[in-house]
């Protein structure tokens, strides 16, 4: 299992922000492989440690950390994709903001969670999940989403009142003061979640752009789309879908992961046992892949990777690690760096 990954309309979307920066992202997009021909392809994904370190590469060359918050400013119903026009469709902020959360599997994919939209004391909540601790190669991406949704929504609505908060995880960072310029509301850091918090009036405010026949096409097209996703994945797949979100300091069990996917434990039991496999293979299997991406792809230390995996001690990672790789985590992250330097400084020269 990866980390999860993403369309290329959100590339586009990178370098889009980078031109408005005033800097041209091209050589960034070279070294990274990725050219015209895939940005245009429908169906093309980039990997979110690569998303990441793609944008990183860019805020060092703009020294613009605020990157993320310009490619929100950028961002319309076209870089989210088919739930982005879906929800450019919608009559009101409600279904708008449901479409997004329901139908964001079609353009980016999360092992570890998905945003969520929600009603709370009658205020409605987008929230986004993000792997933490935060740094340099991830800051970006919550400042590009939450404020891409906050942008969104005036776009599609015409007003700016809408949002009561802004709620982020993270610290305030060393940008702070860029973030005035982006939200025309009340920004809290350090917070349990990251969101955007509505209005409890904003909920029925109209779409400019509201069309019954449209929305009705677009949510069928949709359906069909996730559908397509979804019977494209074996149990096995499903269920270690459903274990990503669950490994968050603790190991799931098997009457969690069951009630995750809406059925009985035994059914669960079943169904796995019908392709060949068992529970405990696949929960092992699930953290074996996630450790070896966290430890390649990401630079988080190796103690927050084993509470991630809900291990008891960053020794008991490694040493699981080391049984189902062969290595020790630190010498596997070292070599797969000097791997990916050599690769990077090679495409550069060529």
């Amino acid at each position: 299992m990866k980390l999860g990954d993403v369309s290329v309309a959100f590339v586009e979307l990178m370098r889009l922000a980078m031109s408005r920066l005033g800097h041209d992202a091209t050589p960034m997009l070279q070294q990274f492989q990725l050219d015209d021909l895939k940005l245009a392809s429908p169906d093309a994904r980039i990997s979110i440690p690569r998303f990441m370190r793609l944008g990183h590469a860019c805020i060092e060359v703009s020294d613009k950390p605020w990157l993320g918050l310009e490619m929100g400013r950028q961002t319309k119903a076209p870089h989210l994709g088919l739930a982005g026009l879906l929800a450019m469709s919608a009559p009101n902020v409600r279904i708008s903001c449901q479409a997004l959360a329901t139908y964001e599997l079609l353009s980016s994919f999360n092992a570890r969670g998905r945003s969520q939209f929600k009603l709370e004391q009658g205020c409605g909540v987008a929230s986004f999940y993000s792997v933490s601790p935060y740094n340099a190669y991830n800051l970006f991406v919550v400042d590009s989403v939450l404020c891409g949704w906050y942008r969104f929504l005036q776009w599609v609505t015409g007003r700016t009142d809408l949002v009561k908060r802004i709620e982020f995880e993270f610290s305030a960072p060393s940008y702070v003061d860029e973030y005035q310029g982006y939200f025309q509301c009340p920004v809290h850091f350090e917070a349990t979640r990251n969101a955007v918090v509505l209005h409890e009036w904003a909920l029925e405010i109209p779409s400019l752009h509201a069309c019954a026949s449209t929305y009705e096409a677009l949510r069928r097209s949709a359906e069909r789309e996730l559908e397509h996703v979804r019977l494209g994945l074996s149990y096995r797949e499903t269920v270690a879908r459903a274990i990503g979100p669950l490994l968050d300091g603790n190991t799931p069990t098997l009457e969690q992961v069951a009630h995750r996917l809406n059925t009985a434990p035994w059914t669960l039991r079943r169904r796995l046992s019908a392709e060949g496999h068992s529970f405990q293979e696949v929960l092992n299997t699930t953290r074996r892949d996630l450790a070896v991406s966290y430890v390649r792809d990401t630079t988080l230390t190796l103690g927050e990777i084993a509470f991630l995996l809900g291990f008891g001690s960053a020794t008991a990672f490694q040493r699981a690690f080391k049984r189902w790789t062969g290595e020790a985590p630190g010498r596997f992250r070292e070599e797969k760096r000097r791997s990916y330097i050599s690769t990077a400084s090679s495409t550069s020269s060529s």
